[in-house]
């Protein structure tokens, strides 16, 4: 899918654009969408951030009280 997208050129590249097309057989739109590829793979990515799973624990204490969570749990 394409979406417009408007861009203002100063005159000699309107120019020089036109020519190029011509010269290539192919639009203006078309080497302006290569110039914009040609941008883009110089352009490093921005490295993708990710989120650490959170859950809930239940007792937010637990960590805290562990040890005697673990005593009563075991004792006979």
């Amino acid at each position: 899918m394409k979406i417009k997208t408007s861009v203002y050129l100063d005159q000699e590249q309107v120019e020089r654009l036109k020519r190029a097309a011509e010269a290539a057989g192919r639009s203006e739109a078309d080497l302006i969408r290569e110039g914009v590829d040609l941008v883009l793979l110089r352009t490093p990515r921005a490295p993708r951030t990710r989120e650490w799973p959170s859950f809930d624990s239940g007792d937010p204490r637990f960590a805290v009280d562990a040890e005697e969570h673990l005593r009563s749990a075991y004792e006979r």
